[in-house]
């Protein structure tokens, strides 16, 4: 494919943005398909309203690569001791308050540990976890008294980096899976050590595999502003180079010859003869591609 013809496809790259407090991720992205004039463009991980950080946003073909990005995510957060909320952060109501106990680093360290690994974890009542088709911030806003089951979370890196005793306020860097919640972490914490805990504030450091060095501001988005390719976004999975007979079968949709053969099941990034991104396929059993996205399809 020539650099004509490649330059004719519809864009298709991430756009992070360092979302500021009081956006949706919702917000973010309807303001980001009127910026660049596009319609299809979906976020990468949903962020509470308060929470600042790390969003990507798939553009185009792009937003059927979400499900091929690592899922892994880190945070720098602090938690307020002593108090307990509906929201298990700080906008929530109050709901009771305790004095926290007194603690040593090293003792804050140990209670921290505990957290740290494959966990079971109740998400906070406020969230956006489904319960029946609906979700569980909506019916807890309607007032239903809601009790979500654990799940399984993995943390696995939980740092303190600062704790002041004067305030009750801890500072904390973690890395964790998709699915984990700091607000859940925080309200556990408060309830290990027995005076209640919420979060106070929560900036989101990575995403997807992107941090904040390559994001940009929600303003500052144009009709010029440069995607991360999906080459970048998809570093870390095998790929196959197509010369141009294969690359011409593919557009057509046809199984292709795995070179060299990898486990059954495994995603694989497909590049054209010249080394652009393709599209993305899975390899067989048999030893043959099956594609699943055809960037570049005929008719």
């Amino acid at each position: 494919m020539s650099k004509a013809e490649t330059s004719c496809l519809p864009p298709c790259g991430f756009l992070i943005i360092d979302k500021p407090a009081g956006l949706t991720s919702h917000d973010c992205v309807a303001k980001a398909r009127r910026l660049l004039g596009m319609r299809r463009i979906g976020h990468g991980g949903t962020l509470d309203p308060e929470v600042t950080g790390v969003l990507p946003l798939a553009v185009g073909p792009a937003t059927r690569l979400l499900p091929y990005l690592d899922g892994t995510k880190a945070y720098n957060g602090a938690i307020q001791l002593g108090v307990q909320t509906s929201t298990d952060d700080l906008s929530g109501e109050v709901l009771e308050e305790a004095p926290w106990p007194v603690l040593s680093y090293a003792e804050l360290e140990q209670q921290l540990a505990a957290f740290q690994g494959v966990v079971q974890q109740r998400p906070p009542v406020v969230s956006a976890v489904h319960v029946d088709g609906e979700r569980a911030y909506a019916r807890a806003r309607r007032g239903e008294h809601l009790e979500l089951p654990e799940r399984t979370v993995s943390i696995e890196e939980l740092h303190l980096l600062n704790w002041d005793q004067t305030t009750g306020v801890m500072q904390l860097q973690l890395r964790c899976s998709a699915g984990t919640y700091v607000r859940s972490l925080a309200r556990d914490l408060g309830a290990r050590l027995g005076c209640g805990g919420a979060l106070k504030s929560l900036r989101r450091t990575l995403a997807l595999g992107f941090d904040l060095k390559q994001s940009c501001s929600l303003d500052s988005v144009d009709s010029n502003t440069v995607l991360v390719e999906p080459l970048e976004a998809l570093v870390h999975l095998p790929a196959q180079r197509l010369n141009a007979e294969q690359w011409l079968g593919w557009t057509r949709g046809q199984r292709l010859e795995l070179n060299p053969p990898i486990k059954a099941g495994q995603p694989l990034v497909i590049t054209r003869p010249d080394g652009s991104f393709a599209g993305m396929a899975r390899s067989r059993e048999d030893g043959l591609l099956q594609p699943k996205l055809v960037l570049d399809a005929a008719g």
